[in-house]
C-alpha cells in the first residue's frame, strides 16, 4: 500500500490543536516563524507506532513550555511546585494524546496501526529521525503566545 504525504497534510496541526484545547485548555497556533530555536535545556516526548505504516511522533519543547503544559493538564497553579516527574509525564502523555487524534483521524485509509507507549528525554539539541524512505511533517507552534513547540511525525511504509 502505498500512502501518500497528502494523508497527513493537515492532519498533525488539526490533531494537536483538537488535544491542547480539549485536554490542556491551552491554545496552540502556526508559528509565524517556524524556523525557531529552542535554545534552552529541552524535553522530546515520542511515541512510535507499526502496521501498515512504521514511525514516530515527537513533540519538542523547551522546560519552560513543558512546566505550562503540565500545570494546565494537571489544574495547578502555575507558581505551585511540580516534579520533573510530572512534566516529563505530562509531555509523554500529550505525545499519546496527539497520536491517538492522528490515529483517529487516517485510520479509514491505513489498515492497521499499533502504537507504543510513549517516552521522553531531556537534554540540549534533541532531534528525532528514523532511516531511510522517511516521510516528515514538522509543524511549529506557538502555545498562547507564550511558548514555542515543535511537532513532528515521521513515518515510512513498513518493510513487513
Amino acid at each position: 500500500m502505498s500512502v501518500d504525504q497528502a494523508v497527513f497534510d493537515g492532519v498533525l496541526l488539526e490533531a494537536a490543536k483538537e488535544v491542547f484545547e480539549t485536554m490542556i485548555f491551552m491554545d496552540i497556533e502556526n508559528a509565524s516563524e517556524p524556523e525557531q530555536t529552542i535554545d534552552e535545556l529541552t524535553l522530546l516526548g515520542s511515541i512510535t507506532f507499526t502496521g501498515t505504516l512504521e514511525g514516530c511522533l515527537s513533540i519538542f519543547c523547551g522546560l519552560p513550555a513543558a512546566k505550562a503544559i503540565a500545570t494546565n493538564m494537571l489544574g495547578i497553579d502555575a507558581t505551585d511546585d511540580i516534579s520533573e516527574e510530572d512534566i516529563c509525564d505530562a509531555i509523554g502523555e500529550v505525545a499519546n494524546m496527539v497520536m491517538g487524534s492522528i490515529k483517529s483521524r487516517v485510520q479509514h485509509g491505513i489498515e492497521k496501526l499499533a502504537v507504543s507507549i510513549p517516552s521522553v528525554v531531556t537534554g540540549r539539541q534533541l532531534e528525532s529521525n528514523l532511516c531511510d524512505g522517511e516521510n516528515k511533517i514538522t509543524v511549529t507552534v506557538n502555545i498562547e503566545d507564550e511558548y514555542t513547540a515543535q511537532f513532528s511525525l515521521l513515518y515510512r511504509e513498513s518493510e513487513k
